[in-house]
């Protein structure tokens, strides 16, 4: 009696545990959409290909600088003193760090170009979130997930693709 009991608390709550899964509503973005119907990030990514290849030019000269420096060096090899050997060699791998530390400032972990890009695309990515985070409080959604970024999703309704009212909440209505 008692293994009929516990049997039956535990398919009850089973019951109420399936329910409430089945109540959660999903909605969908497509991130690459949104990004793409927003001006203000099409003129930040124009501005930062810009930059990056204003900076990529100027290390590329600093690098063929060291190349020429060798190229000088290889030439007059058999002419130099064993100090001018030195000398030059030094020179040589001064101006490969200096081509070194100028792509690192520009394009490292934390370079320039990471601190222009995070200046110029994170408000318009946090505009995005709290956009997303009204439309999910308001519309009662548990979760919201990138269709763009998660590669596991075969099918989803377009029913459920808030994308174009998230580019209305910003005022980009489609």
């Amino acid at each position: 009696m008692k293994k009929i009991v516990v049997v039956c608390l535990l398919l009850a709550i089973g019951a109420l545990g399936a329910v409430n899964m089945q109540a959660q509503k999903f909605a969908l973005i497509d991130m690459e959409y949104i990004l793409k119907n927003i001006p203000a990030y099409e003129m930040a990514n124009e501005q930062l290909n810009t930059i990056s290849k204003r900076w990529q030019t100027e290390v590329e000269a600093v690098q063929q600088e060291a190349q020429n420096l060798y190229k000088t060096y290889q030439a007059d090899l058999v002419f130099l003193s064993p100090e001018m050997k030195t000398k030059r060699e030094a020179d040589i791998v001064a101006k490969e760090q200096e081509a070194q530390e100028l792509k690192r400032k520009y394009f490292g972990a934390d370079g320039e170009l990471y601190k222009k890009r995070e200046s110029l695309i994170k408000p318009i990515q946090d505009e995005i979130y709290t956009a997303i985070k009204e439309i999910a409080t308001t519309k009662g959604y548990a979760a919201v997930v990138d269709r763009a970024s998660a590669m596991s999703i075969i099918f989803a309704s377009p029913q459920i693709d808030v994308s174009n009212e998230v580019l209305a909440k910003l005022g980009y209505s489609k």
